[in-house]
């Protein structure tokens, strides 16, 4: 079975955006979990957060980064074009409850998976105060969609572009000191932000909920790629997460196993860029 792209969109240089028809995947999905896709064949496996889904349409949406030679691939594709497999939703859905004021923390792509989580949240009466965050203005991806189910939506840029300059930690740091009490925080992003986030967060009673995205192949527990150290125990990101307390999480350890294939990546990357034609977009 094929998995058609029935839309497609750049959302923001190098990030792009799909809904691809998958009924089945959509009718089961939740906040919090995640696919994983083909593109042929040939290709490699890569996990994808869900970044929305429709059930009535039977379609999910994912969003992702131009990084490397499987993202370059699938941005050169269009509408109309079908994937191989598209696996899912893998993954345990976030803990969505009524607990009170929560604060949303997206970082680059990771609005994407903010996106539905916060809609959650709000749906079922909680208080919502998103924070996104990019480099500068022109990397911010769904700011209208974020401040349509958020209460208070909070914007930061690392070079002050548009809304706080400086990072999303800072405006974490404002809310905790403020006099409105916090129940809980989901950030999700580059691994150093969520870092930046959890130390941030670590001196309040507040709890810290992260994302992790470590090397991953076969989504279900069998490859032991995905393993990460949570509270001192060896965990498997794909079937015990992706969402873990930020306080238990070693980040240090993610962050040097998700830099294992490095120079394996770039060189796959270099071979695909050397390899698809003279109109090639990958530059």
């Amino acid at each position: 079975m094929a998995y058609k792209i029935v839309e497609k969109r750049q959302l923001v240089p190098d990030v792009h955006l799909m809904n691809i028809e998958a009924p089945d995947v959509a009718a089961a999905a939740k906040p919090g979990q995640f696919i994983i896709l083909r593109i042929d064949e040939e290709g490699e496996r890569i996990p994808l957060t869900i970044a929305d889904y429709d059930v009535d349409e039977g379609f999910v949406t994912i969003i992702f980064q131009e990084m490397g030679k499987t993202t370059k691939q699938l941005a050169k594709m269009a509408a109309g074009d079908e994937l191989q497999d598209f696996v899912g939703p893998l993954g345990k859905a976030s803990e969505i409850e009524k607990i009170g004021t929560v604060v949303l923390v997206g970082g680059g792509v990771g609005i994407a998976p903010v996106y539905p989580q916060a809609r959650a949240y709000r749906e079922i009466g909680n208080k919502v105060i998103s924070i996104i965050g990019a480099r500068n203005e022109s990397l911010l991806i769904l700011e209208d969609e974020m401040n349509a189910v958020s209460d208070e939506l909070l914007v930061a840029t690392d070079d002050g572009s548009k809304g706080h300059h400086g990072f999303v930690t800072d405006l974490v740091k404002e809310l905790l000191d403020g006099d409105e009490k916090i129940d809980r925080i989901v950030a999700i992003g580059p691994p150093i932000m969520m870092r930046a986030v959890a130390g941030v967060t670590d001196p309040y009673d507040v709890e810290t909920i992260v994302s992790l995205n470590p090397i991953m192949v076969d989504g279900t527990g069998m490859c032991g790629g995905c393993r990460v150290n949570i509270g001192g125990e060896t965990k498997f990101a794909c079937v015990d997460g992706p969402e873990f307390n930020a306080k238990d999480v070693d980040f240090n350890l993610l962050m040097s196993r998700l830099s294992l294939y490095r120079k394996e990546e770039m060189e796959s990357l270099e071979t695909y860029k050397k390899g698809c034609g003279d109109d090639c977009k990958c530059q």
